[in-house]
């Protein structure tokens, strides 16, 4: 049986097809009908290929990560549970290293002397540098220079610091204690005695290194509104008052983050006792690197030296969650 079309029906039937959006018989599919891999792969290609040469430069960035920062640190925590001398084949050996530093007395002293020496820092290291930025900001005249001389302690390499500075503890000559000569007061031994030995490396540590904290200080101070202290002295507000009530609020964060980078910095104390004192008098200023360092060059035991930097990137590595935290919470 043949059926007929007639031509009312099938123009009725093209436009009711043209309205629903099919295609006409015999017209090219549109694009996005070909199948969503091909236009998304195309694009990713194109994307690929424009941003090769920045591929490049991340892929060697992330190279040189992976073999001088990530590869030691995995190494360095795998030794920690090896029997290691270098000379013969490494041994598993487990949480024994771990036992050995507990066992060693030398090893809770060497955390406490890292503590006090954590803590003093705090007090000079961190009050100094902020008292030296505000008093350089209130300055009209010659800040520049002094800038450039508080500054100056950071560019000397460290081990020329330490030599000066053992010139000036010198309990003979040294400059100290001609001072104290000059105002008739006894000459001590600064760097011999037991109660003054880590005070003296506090000294120096303080004087080498806070020249960067106190220029990222006058940074800060720079960018506080000069209204508030304009209204502060409108309200007949003393220096003391200006000082408590705006410029300390104010640089709230900045302190709290130089704070927690200056406790992981001073944990971290090695060249100070190594170059003045040796750890001594009595391991009096013996630090946990110090004696990481002991235990790897002077015992060769690698795999107790590992052990220590294990429990030492943990507990900096707490210290640093807690930066990221504050630091995500102020962004």
């Amino acid at each position: 049986m043949t059926m007929t079309v007639s031509p009312l029906s099938s123009a009725v039937a093209k436009s009711t097809g043209e309205e629903q959006g099919d295609p006409a018989p015999g017209s090219p599919a549109p694009a996005g009908t070909a199948g969503p891999a091909g236009p998304r792969s195309s694009r990713l290609g194109r994307r690929v290929r424009e941003n090769l040469v920045a591929y490049l430069f991340l892929a060697a960035g992330v190279l040189c990560f992976a073999l001088f920062s990530w590869y030691p640190i995995v190494r360095g925590v795998l030794l920690g549970f090896q029997q290691v001398t270098f000379a013969q084949p490494a041994q598993w050996v487990g949480l024994d290293n771990f036992q050995r530093l507990f066992d060693d007395p030398l090893f809770l002293t060497a955390w406490k002397n890292t503590g006090c020496f954590t803590l003093l820092a705090l007090v000079f290291g961190f009050a100094a540098p902020f008292a030296t930025a505000v008093v350089l900001n209130e300055l009209r005249h010659g800040r520049s220079y002094l800038r450039m001389t508080v500054y100056l302690p950071v560019m000397l390499p460290p081990i020329v610091t330490m030599l000066l500075w053992r010139w000036f503890y010198d309990p003979g000559p040294g400059l100290f204690n001609n001072v104290l000569e000059v105002f008739h007061l006894p000459a001590q031994q600064w760097l011999e005695s037991e109660n003054l030995a880590m005070v003296s490396l506090v000294l120096v540590s303080t004087w080498a290194n806070m020249g960067t904290t106190t220029l990222i200080y006058l940074a800060a101070l720079g960018g506080i509104p000069g209204e508030l202290y304009e209204a502060a002295e409108l309200d007949g507000a003393s220096v003391r008052q200006r000082l408590w009530h705006v410029t300390i609020p104010q640089m709230r964060f900045i302190l709290m983050i130089t704070l927690l980078l200056q406790v992981i910095g001073t944990m971290q104390v090695f060249v100070e006792p190594f170059v003045l004192t040796g750890g001594g008098p009595d391991d009096a200023t013996v630090t946990v690197l110090l004696l990481l360092y002991r235990y790897a060059f002077v015992y060769n035991d690698f795999g107790l030296a590992s052990a220590m930097s294990t429990l030492l990137f943990v507990v900096l590595g707490l210290f640093a969650g807690v930066y990221l935290r504050l630091t995500r919470t102020k962004n």
